[in-house]
């Protein structure tokens, strides 16, 4: 059996000890081997799952330690661009946090130095992971529900009561659209393999950032319509609605935190065919399958090609928003 990939995290933000450090801990063929942080009293949390971790005073004596095989950056948003970059230039493969860019132009730049160095780069983007979104994929393609005609998705959260959240700043690239906006857009691209013709968004603004989202799109053969708040009570659920059923997910995006992974079929007849997934991780499955490319050479689900696109389509939105 290989040697595991030596993982170092850059910062020890709230998502990584909560997430994806005990993901990456329990992964297969994953090793939790070090973080950057210069507070003791951070890296005292991931040191209690993950006892031989050593910690490093800042991020570049990290990206700098050769006993480091890949790099996860969950970084805030605005510093994604500047340090996937100088770890592909140091020579580690970077798994980071959505959204990796706040602009499609800055992806191009990653991708230029994905393939100049040969080093995977990519978004951590874990739904694509997920069994229960292979399978939608799967079922589209099958032509389970007929002719694919309209998709409705939503995903809200209510943080407005902690100003100080990276979230809630313009100037560390906050708001809704690229917090969650990426998953209710990106999900659809992923099931269906389609990029809108047309799309729009009528955008709620609170001290700069985009606390509300509704947003309108036209893709090849279906329509499409939802929403994302950080200024709602929680909720989460997509919808593909074809000429021969329905397929709805009611935890699409925080499978085990807001309700247990569940893909219905609802069929003309009004039968329902369900299937569940209870305790996959799918931030487990994202760290397995980026150690299987970079030891194996395998194919990455989510390459920056994918990527690219949902941010694209960000952009279009935020070129001519409608506000509320």
């Amino acid at each position: 059996m290989s040697n595991p990939v030596r993982w170092g995290i850059l910062g020890a933000a709230k998502f990584a000890r909560e997430h994806m450090g005990p993901a990456i801990n329990a992964a297969k063929g994953a090793d939790l081997a070090a973080l950057a942080t210069s507070s003791p009293d951070k890296a005292a949390p991931f040191q209690a799952f993950a006892p031989r971790l050593r910690v490093h005073a800042d991020y570049d004596a990290l990206l700098a330690d050769p006993e480091i095989d890949a790099v996860y950056i969950p970084l805030p948003n605005h510093l994604h661009v500047d340090w996937t970059l100088k770890a592909l230039a140091a020579g580690k493969p970077v798994l980071t946090e959505k959204p990796i860019a706040l602009q499609a132009a800055d992806i191009d730049r990653i991708i230029a130095a994905r393939d100049s160095t040969g080093l995977l780069a990519a978004e951590a983007f874990m739904i694509v992971h997920h069994p229960q979104w292979q399978l939608v994929r799967d079922w589209i393609a099958e032509g389970r529900i007929g002719e694919l005609l309209h998709v409705r998705g939503a995903f809200s959260f209510d943080n407005s009561a902690d100003a100080a959240n990276i979230r809630n700043k313009p100037d560390t690239g906050g708001g809704a659209l690229r917090d969650i906006g990426v998953y209710v857009l990106g999900s659809v691209r992923f099931a269906t393999g389609q990029d809108p013709d047309q799309i729009s968004a009528r955008i709620r603004w609170d001290n700069g950032i985009d606390g509300f989202a509704a947003i309108d799109a036209v893709f090849p053969g279906f329509t499409y319509a939802s929403y994302v708040s950080m200024r709602m009570s929680p909720y989460q659920e997509m919808s593909f609605h074809g000429t021969e059923g329905t397929i709805r997910l009611s935890a699409p995006f925080n499978a085990n935190v807001f309700g247990e992974a569940r893909v219905e079929l609802h069929t003309p007849t009004l039968q329902v065919e369900t299937r569940r997934f209870p305790g996959v991780n799918h931030y487990i499955h994202q760290v397995e399958a980026f150690g299987h490319t970079i030891r194996d050479g395998a194919p990455y689900p989510c390459p920056l090609e994918f990527t690219r696109g949902t941010q694209e389509a960000l952009d279009r939105i935020y070129a001519s928003p409608q506000n509320l």
